[in-house]
């Protein structure tokens, strides 16, 4: 099966591309292997044996099963992962390995569905259904390295599956319109010394094995269901010739082109028993890949192979190795005897990690670069998939740790051996990451109609020439499809992901106020859009065209001017709406609440004094806060003092209000008991200046931790607390926040009481979905009333147990608050996170009394919304508060054909009253290109964009529909998406060949990581609050927030040199050395993960200890010590978190420590705990569904 990957970036489309063979591959994994079960339920079931004859495969070349079997070069029985540990008794010959086909893995749970077998084989068919199957990544462009032939002038031995005769791969090149990396088709013979891990020479083949051994009789013919785990896995593509990520620009180096060199540790010696893939084109029919056995759960795609004795290590080919008798001629099994999974041996090898001192044997040593590596990146694998068999011996992945979730042998003699992916040939999100960090040197303008812009992981400066800032607008194709039935074709979502008030690093200009006096913007007629670039002006400038609805409209006089010779006004680079993307215009009086200009905003804070709340310093610690924070209420202007105004409230089962009046000389108390009608008992001296009552303020808040320090009170009220603070702005006639602090549910008699529903058994059931929805209307129809007085609430949560986050945030939500939740808090622990996330909350830029409304060209027009908002109509998104990090994500769909000259409009227009009280209206306009080719859609779509828009259609479906159905709908459409490219875009090339447009190569891995998370899977450890909490958290997103969320930044932290940050690795235990330290961020944690044989002079330098055992893992902050290392450090998680909009709190990880499962849930590139499968894993189903489709 070809997997074939796309080619860098950097290259042109669909132009041809030289020197490129493809690998022979065996197929990609049939079912998932028993510890996926979740991925092989329903519905990824990979579906009944065929019916009918088995189809035979095209006659390219297809060897008869007599003829001779490629040669391997994997022994069977002296593969490991690594040197073994110390204890460990040597492996056992192959010879001496009876086969046994059911065996499974010992070390790990059983699978818990029946594995179905389709009739024994005979060997024809074996072969026919193994014949030919190949990975390869299209081909290269000349820009990126890594794609050249090997120098060597016969291929490397290191081919781990025999090959079809030449004429089967084909060196023709892909016709224009297709993206880069699309397979060549099969028609020229191709030298055979391109394909790495392809034909060898006709001296190395195998030997002939006419029948398969007694030990393989009964090897199933056709899988269609899981697939037993002793079955071997589908190799890898090299990574040299799978795409890489785009690579700078720059003639491939040497050493990077297909190396018959590879890395150290990365091959295996030749099984002496076993035989290879007989290769050839793979038979349609046929299941699409052989079954795969299932990986390690602690390591990700694969394991790194032995150290020792591979020829592969060294460039230059190797003279063919000894082979063993044929006594195991199935084509399904080529790798060394799984036994167990075991720990990667070369950590060093993982995407550029930095070398460090060998660990013990067995304990992942380091191997140093390797060879090849250029700027660091890694070179790849060599051979296409080679094979990585687990290591004999070893239950977990490091010695002496728990084996979690990982299958493992069952008695028996041991069962033959396992091909297996190789994760460096898949694609690497951090290759692309960095790919696009070194393409982007100038800055992103946004002139050009169409232009997809940088990566979010990419730092650019924009300049704005007529299109909004991708910081502000986002879309997930900026080339869309010109009619409604090429949509439907593609599946790519229409959306934007609109962040209308971003905040811009200082080296941007902020959006312009454009003031069009007493008569309010001008705008067309007939649509209601805003003037913008895209307005067309005729008759010398008298009157306009719109670009939306293409209705005239007069020019108001005094918005006259004259025209050029190319018909533009000659005004047009003085004004701001006629030639900028993004900027601001006055509002008037027309624009306004009840025709009158608004009052200032006013912040309210309501503080839970009940047991709890007293008990855990939460009540001290927010007065204290308090204190100061006042200063900071945010500003239009930073001369001038806030005009926001505030007022205090305390609660438990009954509320308390302050009179804070300036002419005070104490505050005042009163006290509302009747909590089921909500009354505020004054109007005056309630909300007040900060600067005029300063010194009554700062009294109470003295006061009240002294006043309910021997509370007993524990019952307390949530919805009664927030009608109060909507009726005193109702009183005071102004828009305004809520910040509301609050520790448990809402037990006590009194409207929006709630009871305990946790209910776990509910989970994975078609009634889950009843447990994200509120569990009383109460809270809808009140968050329907904040919306309508702009009264918007924050609510920070610190539960001790079950609160009902899906009850408690619906008025957050409604409204464009936040939640933000400190379970189980600890004053001493959690303060740092709880005051930095006060502090940057009270002190953001934030609108009051928003209404956002989408306006597009004929032809599309926005069906559905997302994010933290209210909507009353089908066009108008109300948002009481709207702050810099608010996100809203619009889908569009057609209702006419659209135009490829004109190509599609999109404005967005936010009215708001900012925090100085003035009216104003933001525009954002975006034009976008339209096609009538679909490869012209797959070459300028967004990624990141389409899995922020896929999660929030996730996230918000789980509300209505059962989670499980949710991830199928999900894998559904991408494998659509996918088809579509592979089927209209593509060059011809065997169905075994696994296609990815360039710009959508990472959408398997990441959508894989939105399947796996905790809202749609969860492990058996999560709360039903947390998944509710995630839900409502990922609503309103960003791009650059929910990429981080899916695919946390893992950072090597050995030499920190400069200002620039280590390039990060993969996120997979595989990755991580033994004697390394590195840095996880999720966007909402940071950890520290320290390995066990960390280097002395590295801990030294982070926690002042020499050695590892007496690094505290309590920690959570990190010493100030007075070296480099420790400042440089400190400087990059100060960073990190500054760019985040919740503080991440660092959490110390030691190796083999308890607290290591919970890093290990980020490492998402592995099989999850609860159930997710592994990249690699996901990738081969993903085929799967993909060939489904196509046949």
């Amino acid at each position: 099966m070809n997997v074939n990957q796309q080619t860098p970036m950097a290259s042109p489309y669909g132009q041809p591309q030289p020197g490129y063979g493809q690998p022979s591959y065996p197929p990609l994994g049939g079912g998932y292997p028993a510890p996926y079960a979740p991925y092989n339920a329903s519905a990824y079931q990979p579906g009944a044996p065929p019916q009918g004859p088995v189809r035979a495969p095209p006659a390219s070349g297809l060897p008869p099963p007599s003829a001779p079997q490629g040669y391997t070069q994997y022994a069977q029985g002296d593969i490991q992962n690594g040197p073994p540990p110390q204890a460990q008794p040597p492996p056992r010959s192959a010879e001496a390995q009876q086969y046994n086909q059911g065996a499974m893995n010992l070390s790990g749970p059983r699978p818990s569905y029946p594995q179905q077998y389709g009739a024994p084989p005979s060997m024809q068919q074996v072969t026919n259904q193994m014949t030919g199957m190949q990975i390869a990544s299209g081909p290269p462009t000349p820009a990126g390295p890594g794609y050249a032939p090997p120098q060597g002038s016969q291929p490397p031995v290191s081919a781990a599956y025999s090959t079809a005769p030449p004429p089967t791969y084909s060196q023709a090149l892909p016709p224009a319109s297709s993206a880069p990396s699309q397979t060549p088709p099969c028609s020229e013979p191709a030298p055979p010394l391109q394909y790495y891990g392809g034909p060898p020479p006709p001296g190395q083949q195998q030997f002939p094995s006419p029948a398969p051994s007694p030990g393989q009789q009964g090897f199933p013919q056709s899988f269609s269901g899981p697939v037993p785990p002793s079955q071997p896995q589908a190799p890898a593509p090299p990574m040299s010739q799978q795409q890489q990520p785009p690579q700078p620009p720059q003639p491939p180096p040497p050493q990077q082109s297909f190396p018959p060199a590879q890395p150290p540790y990365s091959s295996a010696p030749p099984p002496a028993s076993q035989q290879a893939y007989p290769s050839g084109p793979s038979p349609p029919a046929l299941h699409s890949f052989p079954p795969r056995g299932p990986p390690p759960t602690s390591q990700p795609g694969s394991f790194p192979p032995p150290t020792s004795a591979s020829p592969a290590q060294y460039p230059g080919p190797m003279p063919p190795q000894p082979q063993g008798p044929p006594s195991q001629p199935s084509p399904f099994h080529s790798g060394p005897p799984p036994r167990g999974p075991l720990p990667p041996t070369s950590m060093a090898q993982a995407n550029h990690m930095p070398p460090g001192p060998p660990g013990p044997p067995g304990a992942m040593p380091q191997g140093p670069p390797q060879q090849g590596m250029q700027g660091g990146y890694p070179q790849q694998n060599g051979a296409f998939g080679q094979v990585r068999g687990p290591q004999p011996g070893y239950s977990g992945q490091y010695p002496g740790q728990p084996n979690y979730g990982a299958p493992a042998p069952a008695p028996g003699p041991a069962p033959a051996a396992q091909k297996r992916l190789d994760p460096d040939s898949i694609p690497s999100p951090i290759q692309v990451i960095e790919d696009d960090k070194v393409k982007t040197t100038e800055p992103f303008t946004t002139g050009v109609r169409g232009q997809a812009p940088p990566l979010v992981t990419t730092n650019f400066q924009v300049k704005d020439q007529g299109n909004a800032s991708p910081r502000f607008v986002r879309c997930t194709a900026y080339n869309i499809p010109c009619t409604a039935d090429m949509a439907k074709q593609s599946q790519v979502p229409l959306a934007a992901v609109i962040k209308p008030l971003a905040t811009l690093p200082p080296d941007e200009t902020p959006p312009y106020l454009v003031d069009h006096g007493e008569g309010g913007p001008i705008r067309c007629n007939r649509c209601k859009a805003y003037m913008c670039p895209y307005m067309q002006f005729i008759e010398g400038g008298r009157r306009f065209q719109c670009g939306f609805c293409s209705c005239v409209t007069e020019v108001p006089p005094h918005y006259f001017q004259h025209l050029d010779h190319t018909g533009k006004r000659v005004d047009c680079y003085e004004r701001p709406e006629l030639s900028l993307g993004s900027y601001e215009f006055l509002a008037t009086v027309d624009y306004c609440k009840n025709n009158k200009l608004p009052q200032p905003p006013a912040f309210i804070f309501l503080i839970d004094v009940s047991y709890n709340a007293v008990k855990s310093g939460l009540v001290h610690m927010v007065c204290q806060e308090l204190k100061s924070l006042l200063d900071y209420l945010p500003r239009e202007n930073p001369e001038l003092d806030s005009v926001v105004r505030v007022g205090f409230v305390t609660y438990n089962k009954v509320l308390h209000f302050y009179n804070v009046k300036a002419s005070l000389a104490q505050p005042q108390m009163m006290v509302v008991s009747d909590v089921s009608d909500m009354f505020v008992p004054l109007l005056d001296g309630f909300l007040v200046n900060v600067n005029e009552s300063r010194v009554v303020i700062e009294s109470l808040l003295d006061q009240i931790p002294e006043m309910f320090a021997d509370t007993r009170e524990t019952e307390i009220v949530f919805g009664p607390v927030i009608q109060a603070g909507l009726e005193a702005l109702k009183a005071a006639d102004c828009a305004g926040k809520l910040f509301m602090f609050h520790t448990s549910l809402p037990i006590a008699e009194a409207p929006g009481k709630l009871k305990n529903r946790e209910d776990k058994k509910l989970v994975g059931t078609d009634k889950e979905k009843s447990l994200f929805q509120p569990q009383v209307g109460f809270y809808n129809t009140l968050a329907k009333d904040c919306v309508a007085q702009g009264c918007c609430v924050d609510l920070f949560l610190f539960p001790n147990q079950y609160v009902d986050v899906a009850t408690l945030g619906v008025v957050p939500v409604s409204t464009g608050g936040s939640v933000y939740k400190y379970t189980y808090f600890q004053a001493q622990s959690d303060q740092e996170r709880f005051l930095n996330d006060l502090r940057r909350d009270i002190q953001k830029p934030v609108g009051f009394d928003s209404v956002m409304r989408v306006r597009t060209s004929t032809g599309i027009r926005a069906t559905d919304f997302f994010g933290s908002f209210f909507m009353s109509n089908t066009t108008d998104v109300e948002l009481a508060g709207l702050d810099c990090d608010k996100t809203i994500a619009v889908e569009f769909r057609h209702d006419d054909k659209l135009s490829e000259e004109t190509g599609a409009l999109m404005q967005c227009a936010v009215l708001y009253t900012n925090c100085g009280g003035q009216r104003r209206l933001r525009v954002h306009n975006m034009a976008v290109n339209c096609c009538s080719q679909l490869a012209d859609l797959y070459r300028n779509c967004e990624t990141d964009t389409i899995i922020n828009f896929f999660s929030k259609y996730a996230y918000r479906s789980v509300l209505n529909t059962p989670t499980k159905t949710v991830r199928d709908s999900l894998v559904n459409q991408c494998a659509q998406i996918l088809a579509c490219y592979r089927k209209n875009c593509a060059s011809p090339s065997s169905a075994g060949q696994l296609i990815l447009p360039e710009c959508m190569k990472l959408l398997p891995v990441y959508l894989n990581c939105v399947l796996k998370s905790d809202v749609l899977l969860p492990g058996a450890d999560v709360s039903l609050d947390d998944r509710a909490y995630l839900r409502q958290l990922l609503g309103c997103m960003d791009v650059t927030e929910s990429h981080l969320f899916f695919y946390p930044r893992l950072l090597p932290l050995v030499k920190l040199e400069g200002d620039s940050l280590p390039v990060a690795v993969r996120d997979s235990e595989e990755r991580l050395s033994k004697g390394g330290v590195y840095l996880l961020e999720t966007g909402l944690h940071l950890f520290l993960w320290v390995g066990a044989n960390a280097q002395q002079e590295l801990l030294l330098n982070i926690f002042g200890t020499p050695t590892f055992s007496q690094i505290d893992p309590s920690m959570w902050s990190l010493p100030v010590l007075d070296n480099p290392f420790s400042h440089r450090l400190r400087e990059i998680i100060d960073s990190s978190r500054a760019q985040r909009s919740r503080y991440m709190k660092l959490m110390v990880v030691k190796q083999e420590d308890k607290a290591e499962l919970v890093f290990r849930h980020f490492l998402v590139e592995d099989k999850s705990a609860s159930g997710g499968a592994s990249y690699v894993d996901f990738l081969c189903h993903m085929h799967k569904e993909i060939r489904q489709l196509l046949s």
